[in-house]
């Protein structure tokens, strides 16, 4: 009799134990309003809640990725496609090579320059989302990371064009110089503050238009018809368009802040 009833407060004991760790699971998961943030989570004073709480910890970070939360959307939007690029690259790769024989290694690395910089982008991008909560320092580090992969997803995606469009260094090593510089930028402290917004538009926007030059000496060089083999200039041209609507909307959001 007495061991039995010795027991139940033990019983008790582990209910309240658990009990407590799951409140304290509710309290981690629980968000909070732009106002309730430290100043290093505080970027855009127009999203006013649904924010996660300071982590200081990968795993929690990580963790939240499966729950709903302001930056759901960014993580995922960029995490599915990120993981899909180099296997749909080599998918690809897989069907075109029996085609196409005669193709070299330098063909294969100039396709293989757009996956890898996409790659690169949207899976820097996911994880800075991801961890954008962990501390101030680990924030920083990825989001500089963020920035640079925005800078080389456009240059990876001129290689291949510029690489069946030109035979000469010049075009390359522009493209390669503007990556170069934008991808250094990108890492500088003050790129990632809110008051080098209209900046980092205007660097990508104009990395952008950048391709322009390369097309126009192209047109100049070889005429319309040639350039849409070489090169489907059309889609080229569809692709440059994106990317400045893209930068372009990130642009009109800050006017209207």
């Amino acid at each position: 009799m007495a061991d039995s009833s010795a027991s139940v407060p033990l019983a008790q004991d582990d209910d309240q134990s658990t009990t407590a760790s799951d409140k304290a699971a509710d309290l981690w998961h629980t968000l909070v309003q732009w106002a309730d943030l430290p100043h290093w989570q505080q970027d855009n004073q127009h999203i006013h809640g649904s924010y996660r709480k300071a982590s200081y910890s990968y795993a929690r970070s990580f963790q939240s990725i499966l729950h709903w939360h302001n930056e759901s959307i960014n993580i995922w939007s960029h995490l599915v496609p990120a993981t899909l690029s180099l296997p749909v690259g080599y998918s690809l790769y897989q069907v075109l090579q029996p085609r196409y024989e005669q193709a070299s290694k330098a063909d294969v690395i100039a396709m293989s320059c757009f996956f890898f910089g996409a790659a690169f982008c949207l899976g820097m991008s996911a994880t800075y989302h991801a961890v954008s909560n962990h501390s101030p320092s680990v924030a920083k580090f990825w989001n500089q990371l963020d920035y640079a992969g925005i800078a080389i997803l456009i240059a990876g995606s001129f290689v291949p064009s510029v690489y069946y469009g030109f035979w000469c260094d010049g075009p390359r090593q522009m493209i390669s110089l503007l990556g170069l510089a934008c991808t250094a930028v990108s890492v500088l402290p003050q790129f990632r503050t809110p008051a080098w917004r209209p900046y980092r538009a205007l660097m990508f926007i104009g990395m952008g238009v950048s391709a322009v030059f390369p097309v126009l000496d192209g047109l100049r060089l070889f005429g319309l018809e040639q350039m849409q083999k070489q090169i489907g200039l059309f889609w080229l041209v569809l692709q440059g368009m994106l990317y400045i609507l893209g930068a372009g909307l990130y642009a009109v959001s800050l006017m209207l802040e």
